[in-house]
């Protein structure tokens, strides 16, 4: 009777060994820097289906050339080559309704404050009910990040909307934020900076201050070149408003600029040290919009679907699975803490309610 103790307490030890080096394994992320990318109001729809047949103009051969095909695996990559070609092959993609993949938020408003609140702080604030709420009350990951070791002064946002400066109450959070007219550096004399500045000054802008994507993108790649943030947050606001216009043709086509903005983003990443497979980018929506010829132009809980979004993670810690279909619902919630597992941070130290991470993306799971 001892020998066969002797041999499971080994055995025991043994398996006790490998659970301490599994979990060291599963803790060794390769991920240093993550990069959240949202375009504002892309619907699930187009991401995963191409152009709408039934918002799509018959007479506008070129745009039909461009956008159209039968099949709508062909559609989806011709308006997101990036996203379909690179992302979903080397990563995840979630929010395809018709496979089983449902993504969602979890607020009861339905458009963009209350999302980026939800997706930034891990929790839905019912209290923010306005796109003019003012300064957001809670913590984002990107101030709580700005707080940690190895993140002070390496946390940065850039969008067009200038009401970022409310989201991430830039008062407080003492957060670079870089949106609306504060976008473009005025103070740059350089060649480039005041060539910026005048464009941005005789530009016809579609909402006040706001400042089109294409300026986001340069803006942006060359703060990187010369700055390294750890964090990121971007946000394209360009495919919201043409959609609020009832314009499809100028939906499409930003929408098919913001794939390439983020594929260019993604290639700069990979061509300097700092990043290069060491960087997670994360790209979603903060709503949905409603469907039909007219609810497609608008959001909100009055319009239905507006809550469903979609979601996809490309990194070196994220498995290849692609296109996820089949798979539990996840949620615009958990992509803070998503951020923060990825940098090997805990989320819950900020806010014990805020949502899980989305496990599937995490290394070892």
């Amino acid at each position: 009777m001892n020998r066969p103790r002797r041999v499971f307490r080994r055995f025991a030890v043994l398996a006790a060994l490998t659970t301490l080096c599994g979990a060291s394994v599963v803790d060794a992320a390769e991920t240093r820097n993550v990069v959240l990318v949202i375009a504002d109001g892309v619907r699930w729809q187009e991401v995963f289906t191409g152009a709408d047949a039934t918002l799509l103009d018959d007479n506008d051969k070129a745009l039909k050339a461009k956008y159209w095909d039968d099949d709508p695996d062909v559609r989806r990559r011709k308006l997101f080559p990036f996203l379909w070609q690179t992302v979903a092959t080397r990563g995840q993609i979630y929010g395809n309704r018709n496979k089983n993949s449902v993504a969602r938020v979890t607020n009861t408003m339905w458009f963009s404050y209350p999302g980026y609140n939800e997706m930034s702080t891990g929790v839905a604030d019912p209290r923010i009910d306005s796109n003019e709420y003012g300064p957001n009350p809670n913590v984002t990951v990107f101030e709580w990040l700005n707080t940690r070791p190895g993140f002070a002064g390496k946390v940065d946002v850039f969008a067009t909307w200038a009401t970022f400066a409310d989201i991430f109450n830039g008062a407080r959070s003492k957060l670079p934020i870089r949106s609306g007219a504060t976008l473009v550096d005025d103070q740059d004399r350089s060649a480039r900076g005041r060539l910026l500045s005048e464009l941005y000054q005789t530009t016809t802008r579609l909402e006040g201050a706001d400042p089109y994507d294409s300026f986001v993108h340069v803006v942006l790649r060359e703060h990187l070149r010369v700055n390294h943030p750890r964090v990121l947050f971007v946000g394209f606001g360009d495919t919201d408003v043409f959609q609020h216009m009832g314009r499809y043709d100028a939906f499409l086509d930003t929408a098919h600029s913001f794939d390439g903005y983020v594929a260019e983003l993604w290639q700069q990443l990979q061509s300097m040290p700092a990043y290069k497979d060491q960087t997670t980018l994360i790209i979603s929506t903060d709503h949905g919009r409603g469907s039909g010829l007219k609810q497609w132009k608008d959001h909100g809980s009055d319009n239905p679907g507006s809550d469903a979004i979609w979601i996809a993670v490309i990194g070196p810690d994220t498995k290849p699975l692609g296109e996820r279909h089949d798979v539990p619902l996840v949620t615009q919630s958990q992509i803070a803490a998503t951020i923060a597992a990825l940098v090997g941070e805990d989320l819950k130290k900020l806010n014990s309610n805020a949502a899980p991470p989305l496990r599937d993306v995490l290394a070892g799971h």
